[in-house]
Order: structure tokens, then C-alpha cells, then sequence
């Protein structure tokens, strides 16, 4: 009796355990996510299966394509860690978008500023530059929010669009090149301030700084003593603060490396894929990022790869445009299908497992 019972039970045990482990919610979210595209596809009057498939060679078809993949990686990498730094201290940012335009800004001011120095002094000031633009960007909504109680969700997401608009208003006025034709843009980088690229391709060294900067925040957040101070400081300030630990600084360290890491990602769109600073450099990155930030809920290994996944979605835009005549804003409809499958998953999740 007991056998019987224990082999009629093992597979619902079985099952249980399946529907309730770590990976399910995820698995969800990319059930959904594929249905979703197919049924947006199928509403456009194309064949979704074959359609989806091409999306997919698109990202990850053949070495060209994983190449513009990780393109499009490199920036969506760095604001995703931009984002996700300050999450671990429970700070909400979404103004890795403002961060990487003034990366740029600040790298191509350095770059104008030294333009006849070699490249070997050129690049570390160009890169500096960037991350001093970026880090203070950072820097200014966490003074907002520990002096004046501003909350940093807002105040990052106006910041955005003054770091767009600084940005237009330099490539429109003195930094604009006289022999442009009237397109608004800077004067071409000079050699020494190109980033290095891989193999022939445009893949170049923002995907290396990406990668190592989440290997290193990944060891600093859980092996170490400020990881730990981190988590302090989030759970309880006070607490934190009888342990020495302070919250005001850790607010402005947090979001001064965010906008740090952003500002590189907009030094390396301006250097390597646009070879100067030009109006729109890099529109939708940051957002995506803070996308790609949540997804991995926080985690900065888990950043890498679905960053890579993001950036074959972003890649794929061009095949949409090229075989089904659907439009590159596609992939932008794409991404926000898949945000809002994200926030709806994890908060179903969160409540039955509450329940």
C-alpha cells in the first residue's frame, strides 16, 4: 500500500517541485515572451513561426550578426550595472541614459581639448573624461535625494532628458563642425581616441569593460565588507549607521560608479560606432539597460548573458526590417512586450509564493 502510494505520488511531487523551483519564472517569461512576438507578428499579417525564427538568425544567425549583437551589447551591459549598483542599496535609477550622453559629452570635450596629444596620452584622458562626466551625473540626483529628500527615480529620469538636451545643444552650436553640411555632429576623433576593435569587426573594448566590471562588482557586492555594508544599509539604515556604516555615502558611492560605467558606454558609441559626438548618439540604451537590470534581479553575472539576449533582440530589428517590411521600431515594441511580461510574472510570482 505504501509503495503504490509512494509511486502514484513521486511524479506530483516530482512536478511540484519542477513548477517550484528557481528557474520557473523565468521559463515563464520566455514561454510568454515567444508567444507574445508570435501573436504581434501574426497581427501584422505575417507568419509568425517562420518569422520568429529569423528574428533569431538575425541576432545569432551567422558571425556577422553575433557580431552586431555584441555591439549593441557593449552599452546595454554597462547601464544595466549602472542600474543595478544602486538597486542593491534599494536605490531605483533610471538615469543611465542621461550618464552615458554625458560620458560622451565630457570624453569628446577631453578629446577637442587634447586632439594633437598622442594616443597613448589621447585615450586614458578621453576615458577619464568619460567617466568623470558620468560619475557626475551620477553624483547629483544622490545629492538631490540625501540633502533635499528628493526621490532619485524622478530626479534621474529629468536628468535623462538634460543630458540629451546638453548634448544636442553642443553639436548644434560651438562644438559643431564647419564642414559638415549642416549635420549636427563634432569633428572626427582623431585616431589615438578609437577604441580598440576585435577580428575585423566592430566589436571593441566597451564589451571588455562591461565584462570585467561585472566580475569585479560581482565579487565586491557578495565577498566583501562593503557588499555586506550594502546590504545593511538597504535592510535598515539606522542599523547601520550604530555599525559605522553610513547611508549618505554609500547613496553618493553607489550611484557615482552607476553613472561611472555609464559614461563609458557613451565614450565608446561616440568613439568606435560613430567616430565623433552627433545628436541621438545612443536614444533607448539606458532604457534598456534598467530592463536588463531587473531581469536579472540584480545580479551581475546573470547581467552578461541577458545582456547578450537583449542586444540579439536590438540586432534582430534589422532582419524585421529587411524580410517582413515591419518597421525597426519593432524591436522597441518587442522590448516593452517583454517589460511588461517581466513586471506581470514577477509580481504573480511574488504573491503566490506570499500566499
Amino acid at each position: 500500500m505504501n509503495q503504490t502510494t509512494t509511486a502514484a505520488t513521486s511524479p506530483i511531487t516530482g512536478l511540484k517541485r519542477l513548477l517550484n523551483g528557481p528557474w520557473t519564472p523565468a521559463a515563464i517569461m520566455v514561454l510568454a515572451f515567444v508567444a507574445a512576438s508570435m501573436a504581434f507578428f501574426a497581427i501584422n499579417g505575417r507568419e509568425p513561426v517562420g518569422l520568429f525564427f529569423e528574428m533569431v538568425r538575425g541576432g545569432f544567425g551567422d558571425g556577422y550578426s553575433f557580431s552586431e549583437t555584441l555591439v549593441k551589447t557593449s552599452p546595454i551591459l554597462l547601464t544595466a550595472l549602472a542600474i543595478a549598483l544602486p538597486a542593491r542599496l534599494g536605490l531605483i535609477s533610471v538615469g543611465a541614459e542621461g550618464q552615458l550622453y554625458l560620458g560622451a559629452l565630457f570624453g569628446t570635450g577631453t578629446v577637442l581639448l587634447a586632439f594633437d596629444q598622442p594616443g597613448w596620452l589621447l585615450m586614458p584622458l578621453m576615458l577619464a573624461g568619460a567617466m568623470v562626466g558620468g560619475a557626475v551625473w551620477g553624483i547629483v540626483p544622490a545629492l538631490l535625494k540625501t540633502r533635499l529628500g528628493v526621490n532619485e527615480t524622478i530626479s534621474t529620469l529629468l536628468l535623462n532628458y538634460v543630458g540629451i538636451l546638453m548634448v544636442s545643444f553642443v553639436v548644434h552650436g560651438p562644438w559643431k563642425n564647419p564642414n559638415s553640411l549642416g549635420w549636427p555632429s563634432t569633428v572626427e576623433f582623431p585616431e589615438g581616441a578609437i577604441l580598440p576593435t576585435f577580428f575585423d569587426t566592430r566589436v571593441h573594448m566597451g564589451l571588455v569593460f562591461g565584462i570585467v566590471a561585472a566580475m569585479i562588482l560581482h565579487v565586491l557586492v557578495t565577498r566583501s565588507r562593503w557588499g555586506l555594508g550594502l546590504q545593511v544599509s538597504r535592510s535598515n539604515p539606522r542599523v547601520g549607521a550604530t555599525a559605522g556604516i553610513s547611508y549618505e555615502k554609500n547613496v553618493l558611492l553607489v550611484m557615482a560608479i552607476g553613472g561611472l560605467l555609464a559614461g563609458l558606454a557613451g565614450i565608446a558609441e561616440a568613439s568606435v560606432i560613430q567616430n565623433r559626438l552627433q545628436d541621438g548618439l545612443a536614444t533607448g540604451y539606458g532604457l534598456t539597460g534598467f530592463l536588463v537590470a531587473w531581469l536579472s534581479g540584480q545580479h551581475f553575472l546573470r547581467i552578461i548573458p541577458l545582456s547578450i539576449l537583449m542586444g540579439g533582440l536590438m540586432a534582430s530589428a534589422d532582419s524585421l526590417q529587411l524580410y517582413a517590411q515591419l518597421p525597426k521600431a519593432s524591436a522597441d515594441i518587442l522590448q516593452a512586450v517583454l517589460f511588461i511580461i517581466v513586471l506581470a510574472v514577477g509580481g504573480l510570482w511574488r504573491r503566490r509564493t506570499m500566499a
